[in-house]
């Protein structure tokens, strides 16, 4: 037997040895979503609950939001003179310091990274990467002095930058660590969760594009990386592959997207590793095909609990992926949590909505 397929045997029985639980709500756990008033008609990309009192989101012309009352309020704490920047994603480290991410091409001064330190009332451009090709997909923070992102390939290889000093100073790794990108390969900045991270050094990262998807794995920091290829969520295109990644703990995690050119239909939607990323397989209920832009885990639930939001609507797991439930059909573009009762998730024309509490016992 190869190492190979040892690998995927174990993988299989991992997941085989949650088969016997069925998925269904717990009654001390509401699944769905309440509307909030973001005060802006923007299309909303990123989001990063902190707390249960504490939220941000980011979206097109230079939009930042933050809620400090647990969503009750929005308020709008952009960068000033951004207008033209889609801040794609957003990382807090708490209810004043956070990073907002733009989406764009570096050569014509877009990739750039803002930080502020006082809840959105100052901004401070601590990165502005103008290399031909730079376009950053993701950021997210391990504490408040640790933190990444990723970009697409440059010179034939992805573009990760690190951070240890509170982004005050970002170096790249050794490109020598980074396997080369297939040609027409790419990460998608649809809901800032094409990264994502584990203490005290993992990081993971999707891919998609003509070539298919790809899982890209660094355990430290971004020195060295492994890409490992998976099953195809849909047909292979420019517009198609993996979107979104997350994971409980160094070990169990989902990987989610589709093609966005067929927001409601087409592929299989889900995969699921139970070895940190090294095998990933399909998972093929119906209610998890479609296109997914957004996932989470949601930290401190029982179970490997997930949330995953895209043109279809909203999908729940609360057994590592091994059943989903559709939980509505509106269209949302990113999700994040922060608690079982500290989860938010974003969409076009403004939309923000938080998870529905469970009632006090």
């Amino acid at each position: 037997m190869t190492a190979t397929s040892a690998l995927k045997l174990a993988a299989l029985a991992a997941l085989a040895a949650t088969a016997c639980s069925r998925f269904r709500r717990g009654n001390d756990e509401p699944v769905g979503w309440d509307t909030q008033a973001s005060g802006t008609t923007v299309s909303l990309r990123g989001v990063h609950a902190v707390s249960d009192a504490v939220a941000w989101a980011s979206g097109a012309g230079g939009t930042v939001l933050r809620t400090t009352d647990g969503g009750a309020t929005w308020r709008r704490v952009g960068v000033p003179d951004a207008d033209s920047l889609d801040f794609r994603d957003v990382a807090a480290v708490d209810s004043l310091t956070a990073y907002a991410m733009s989406a764009g091409e570096g050569e014509r001064g877009r990739a750039r990274i803002y930080k502020t330190a006082d809840g959105g009332r100052s901004w401070s451009l601590v990165l502005s990467d103008t290399t031909r090709g730079t376009f950053f997909d993701a950021i997210s923070f391990w504490d408040r002095n640790r933190g990444v992102a990723v970009s697409d390939p440059v010179g034939g290889r992805f573009v990760v930058v690190v951070t240890e000093d509170g982004g005050r100073t970002w170096r790249r790794p050794a490109a020598t660590g980074m396997p080369p990108a297939r040609p027409g390969e790419a990460a998608f900045a649809a809901g800032g969760a094409a990264l994502t991270i584990q203490p005290p050094a993992h990081i993971w990262f999707v891919t998609g594009g003509t070539p298919g998807g790809r899982v890209f794995r660094s355990d430290d920091a971004g020195r060295t990386w492994v890409a490992y290829d998976v099953p195809q969520v849909a047909p292979q295109a420019a517009s198609s592959g993996l979107f979104a990644v997350a994971f409980k703990d160094p070990q169990n995690g989902v990987a989610v997207g589709g093609d966005y050119t067929r927001p409601r239909d087409g592929g299989r939607g889900v995969l699921v590793t139970p070895n940190g990323g090294v095998t990933w397989l399909g998972n093929g209920t119906e209610a998890a095909r479609g296109y997914w832009s957004g996932l989470s885990a949601i930290p401190g639930a029982r179970g490997g609990r997930f949330v995953a939001v895209g043109g279809p609507g909203t999908i729940y797991t609360r057994n590592m992926g091994e059943g989903w439930s559709r939980v509505d059909s509106v269209a949302y573009n990113g999700v994040s949590f922060a608690g079982p009762n500290a989860g938010w998730a974003v969409g076009d024309s403004g939309r923000v909505a938080r998870w529905k509490r469970a009632a006090p016992r």
